[in-house]
């Protein structure tokens, strides 16, 4: 319960790119003819999960450790990405797991780091900044 407090935005995307992923929604279509839209959607889900995470854990540490922030922020969406291309392939007759998704997955994963880093800039200055 604690990390579902600490970490409301996170849990929140973390079940929603579950329910999109385990659906039987279809194929959906976002009405323009963009070449690999499904691979743009894992990319834009996983980026967004990653950089909600690091985000969420600045906001909650005054002096962050970066294990942590490594192993919950990094190898948790990588390792959910995964996790859900097997479960798509193996336990659902509607869905198929594909590696070039996991690969749009593991891109967004590094783009959200990135973006995660440059979000937390100003609250990390701030924070060590010398108090009158």
């Amino acid at each position: 319960m604690t990390l579902i407090r600490k970490y409301p935005l996170s849990t929140l995307t973390v079940a929603v790119i579950c329910v999109l992923s385990l659906a039987p929604l279809g194929q959906v279509e976002i009405g323009l003819d963009v070449p690999f839209q499904d691979k743009w959607a894992h990319f834009v889900m996983y980026g967004t999960l990653t950089s909600i995470i690091w985000w969420e854990h600045w906001r909650q540490h005054r002096s962050p450790d970066m294990k942590p922030l490594i192993l919950g922020g990094i190898l948790l969406p990588e390792a959910l990405g995964g996790t859900l291309e097997l479960l798509q392939t193996y336990c659902t007759t509607y869905r198929s797991g594909d590696w070039l998704d996991f690969a749009a997955n593991s891109i967004g994963v590094l783009l959200g780091v990135i973006l995660g880093m440059i979000a937390i800039r100003p609250w990390k200055k701030h924070r060590h900044a010398p108090r009158p």
